[in-house]
């Protein structure tokens, strides 16, 4: 049994305070008027994730100068790479919902479900990123899952939601039984589910080779799922242009810090010892992912499943820094996948922002002539698009740029060529979206209406991703770099 000492729940003081707050909006929206539901359920949820923000940077400040602290005998650690991610996963998902406020009342969406279970999810990929044990990693996993698949099918009138969560969740169920059954092979080869424990294992060859080899190839392939990588992204097109909006935003942005901590707790720590085995698994996947959400985004005509093809050509960029198996490939992989949430963050907040009542923005023709109908709306659009392609100075050049120079350290100078060429391709269909909106006529004069608050975020979001991007160095890349290096 665990002593008082060893749960030490002052560690987990964050996921306790989020899940004790999400139980609170739970009894509200349970007894309360439906008037005011809304506006409670709204800003209750945004000060919730505040003040769980503001204990996560409590957490850093007392981990600066000291050691990772571990709870729950081991199970839970929380170090600066922990902190880092939860930060950047909790602003997302706050800015998620002032993004989507508008369109979900619209759609009578903006309902106690719909927050609930997004912070729910949120608890899970908190506890995904601080998990140090394989069955603390797979709870998060499955509490971030289960809320996902069932806000995908939150519009039960859309025949085009309920399928793209039925696909979803079978796909998903699929490859976490993959991914679970990996586990238990390694726990096999080892006699242990400690990601501490199984680190020493192999790096002291008391681990069954040909088992951890075997159990790596079903790891692999549930974390490619997780991430959305080819060839176990059949799901991601479909998931993101049939679930509202919201959702896809969530799918493509927070939940992949998520997956991103997910990954680097069990390749780049627990099976640290086997780099060279998954490593060649990585460069696969990679090369892969690349070709495919390139060459493919080029024949969209819905700007949706456009990102969608995008994003699996972003987490092939991702596993890049990840496959370079050093730290500066992790860091710059970490930096990669916060940048990549601004940068969705900020695109589908345009495309909410340009939707409205009995009509989805998520046509590419839709875009036609925004310069015209509205400045501001197309230059934060274009802000997103020339980040996305790779454009100096914004954020996702620099993202970029320190992914390369990981893998160009570690001797992957081929893969350095393929993926600059790839991204040269790449730019076409971010490009095109900046031509349409500038140099086309509108097929839309509707006007664009929304909250202040919403728009006083679109700028924020498109400041950070031009000033991010300005300081790498010393700004978030910093950040990253020294957290990964105090972490593992």
């Amino acid at each position: 049994m665990m002593t008082l000492a060893q749960i030490n729940l002052e560690i987990a003081r964050p996921e306790i305070g989020l899940l004790i707050f999400t139980f609170v909006l739970m009894v509200f929206d349970l007894f309360s008027k439906k008037v005011y539901r809304a506006g409670v359920l709204f800003c209750g949820a945004i000060v919730g994730l505040v003040l769980t923000i503001v204990s996560v940077f409590h957490t850093l400040g007392d981990l600066v100068a000291g050691a990772p602290q571990y709870a729950f005998s081991n199970m839970f650690v929380v170090d600066q790479m922990s902190t880092v991610l939860k930060i950047a996963l909790l602003a997302s998902v706050a800015v998620l919902i002032i993004y989507s406020r508008d369109y979900l009342e619209k759609r009578k969406l903006f309902t106690g479900e719909f927050m609930l279970l997004l912070l729910f999810a949120t608890l899970g990929m908190m506890v995904m990123v601080s998990a140090n044990h394989f069955v603390t990693l797979y709870l998060g996993l499955e509490i971030l899952a289960l809320s996902t698949y069932a806000m995908v099918a939150l519009n039960r009138d859309s025949a085009v939601s309920t399928e793209a969560a039925m696909k979803y969740f079978i796909l998903g169920a699929l490859a976490s039984g993959m991914l679970l059954y990996g586990m238990s092979m390694i726990y096999g080869a080892t006699g242990t589910l400690d990601v501490s424990a199984i680190a020493k294992s192999i790096e002291f060859s008391r681990a069954n080779a040909p088992l951890i080899s075997f159990g790596l190839v079903f790891v692999v392939a549930g974390l490619a799922f997780k991430l959305g990588v080819v060839p176990f992204h059949m799901w991601v097109p479909d998931v993101y242009q049939g679930a509202p909006t919201p959702m896809t935003l969530f799918i493509g942005s927070a939940s992949k810090i998520a997956a991103f901590g997910f990954t680097v707790r069990i390749l780049g720590d627990a099976l640290a010892g086997a780099t060279g085995e998954w490593q060649s698994m990585l460069v696969i996947l990679a090369v892969a992912s690349l070709a495919v959400g390139n060459i493919i985004a080029i024949a969209q005509t819905n700007i949706k499943r456009m990102l969608a093809y995008s994003t699996i050509s972003h987490m092939g960029f991702l596993l890049l820094g990840i496959l370079a198996g050093s730290k500066e490939g992790y860091a710059a992989s970490m930096f990669y996948i916060v940048s990549y949430s601004l940068m969705s963050l900020g695109a589908f907040g345009v495309i909410m922002l340009l939707s409205r009542e009995g009509f989805e923005a998520d046509n590419i023709d839709d875009l036609k002539g925004l310069n015209t109908r509205s400045p501001w709306v197309a230059f934060l659009m274009l802000t997103m698009m020339f980040s996305m392609a790779g454009i100096p100075p914004f954020i996702g050049f620099f993202a970029k740029l320190a992914v390369l120079e990981a893998v160009l350290q570690v001797g992957y100078t081929w893969l350095v060529v393929y993926a600059v060429v790839m991204s040269v391709i790449g730019a076409y269909y971010y490009l095109r979206i900046v031509k349409l909106m500038y140099m086309d006529e509108p097929l839309d004069t509707n006007p664009i209406v929304a909250r202040k608050t919403m728009r006083v975020a679109l700028g924020v979001n498109a400041l950070a991703v031009l000033l991010l991007g300005l300081v790498p160095g010393i700004g978030l890349m910093g950040l990253c770099l020294n957290a990964v290096q105090r972490s593992l």
